[in-house]
């Protein structure tokens, strides 16, 4: 590794081929939108707000984390905030009208406090052995708690649990969070939402169509951590809102709504953003990740086997992978920087609002 240094060129990217039979059947009952790889890549980082930050304030905060960002590696929400706000320092990520909590696939977000149920409740089935065991945990824990809060190790002792499965009880949308990591996270309840399962469950389809858009019920499903049976019915109830449209990967599905958006795509904005592990924008799986790396030795340096880096994204391309230790911030580009393209990484990489440092952040280019 060479800090400063510049990496060699790495091949030109592929472009990515139509799934298509040679017949150009599609699998669609009717006539579908075309879409191409730069017209989807442009409509997600607009509606990510990824193309331009927002300006400083709770409305940019709250469309910034509208798709939920996750945390579980911990303040890692708080650099997808900073990738798409202007202004973000080390504790923007817990100010209103920002929560935490444990949603989609239990792992730990960062959502508006407005959108809790739909993170949490839309995960509840209708019925069965996990409803109940989701509400008989709730009701012990609110019980315990009365109003205040614990850490989540003691609460759980007390409970005669382990304090992971505590997580469980947040499917009841009653369970805030602030998670430390290894440290020592903090726990309480509040009110349950006054939203159905299925309403959630509807919504978050649209959140999640708005910006992983075009999809399909599996990737939904996925994505949120439930069945497909769920994410199918949640489908059905948006059957007025959504069109079929045809991508480079197959068959999916589209908010009309979002159709002249899709339509309109232009050249992303110049520079860098350093978007952290499990960003909403590659938080991918299957053949999605192909639309947006389609070079598969590339993808598998995103997408490792267990803890991911975070992203390079690049003019609106993902160009490489990020890692950090407390203030040094080791950059793996795919392919030769020019010298405008570092300037811009060395100042996203000092622009980082890390929490605990006293200098800002340096740059180590690895080769």
């Amino acid at each position: 590794m060479s800090c400063g240094s510049r990496p060699e060129r790495c091949p030109a990217v592929p472009q990515l081929a139509s799934l298509e039979d040679e017949s150009g059947a599609t699998g669609l009952t009717g006539p579908a939108l075309r879409l191409d790889r730069e017209e989807i890549l442009s409509f997600r980082r607009r509606t990510g707000a990824l193309d331009e930050r927002l300006a400083a304030g709770p409305d940019s905060l709250a469309q910034a984390a509208a798709a939920g960002l996750q945390d579980s590696m911990p303040r890692a929400a708080l650099l997808s905030l900073h990738a798409r706000v202007r202004s973000v320092g080390p504790e923007t990520w817990s100010e209103p009208p920002l929560v935490q909590l444990w949603g989609p696939g239990y792992s730990v977000f960062v959502v508006a406090e407005p959108d809790v149920a739909l993170f949490t409740l839309s995960r509840l089935p209708e019925a069965g052995q996990r409803r109940r065991r989701a509400e008989e945990l709730a009701a012990r824990l609110s019980e315990l708690l009365a109003g205040g809060s614990m850490t989540y190790d003691r609460a759980g002792a007390l409970l005669g649990v382990h304090p992971n499965s505590l997580r469980y009880a947040a499917l009841t949308g009653t369970v805030l969070i602030r998670w430390e990591g290894a440290g020592a996270s903090t726990i309480w309840t509040v009110p349950r939402p006054e939203m159905e399962p299925a309403e959630a469950r509807a919504e978050l389809a649209r959140r999640f169509l708005h910006s992983y858009g075009p999809s399909t019920p599996a990737s939904f499903a996925r994505w949120a951590g439930m069945n497909v049976a769920a994410a199918e019915s949640a489908f059905e109830l948006l059957s007025d809102e959504v069109i079929e449209v045809l991508s480079p990967i197959g068959p999916s599905f589209l908010l009309s709504s979002d159709e002249a958006l899709m339509r309109s795509s232009g050249p992303p904005e110049r520079g860098a953003r350093l978007i952290p592990s499990g960003d909403p924008y590659f938080l991918l799986h299957g053949p999605e990740r192909e639309l947006l790396v389609p070079d598969e030795r590339l993808r598998a340096e995103l997408w490792t086997p267990r803890v991911w880096p975070g992203a390079l994204l690049l003019d609106g391309e993902i160009a490489g992978t990020w890692r950090r230790s407390q203030g040094s911030v080791t950059v793996r580009p795919w392919r030769r920087l020019s010298r405008a393209e570092l300037a811009s990484v060395e100042a996203e990489v000092a622009s980082l609002p890390l929490p605990g440092l006293r200098a800002a952040p340096s740059l180590c280019l690895e080769e």
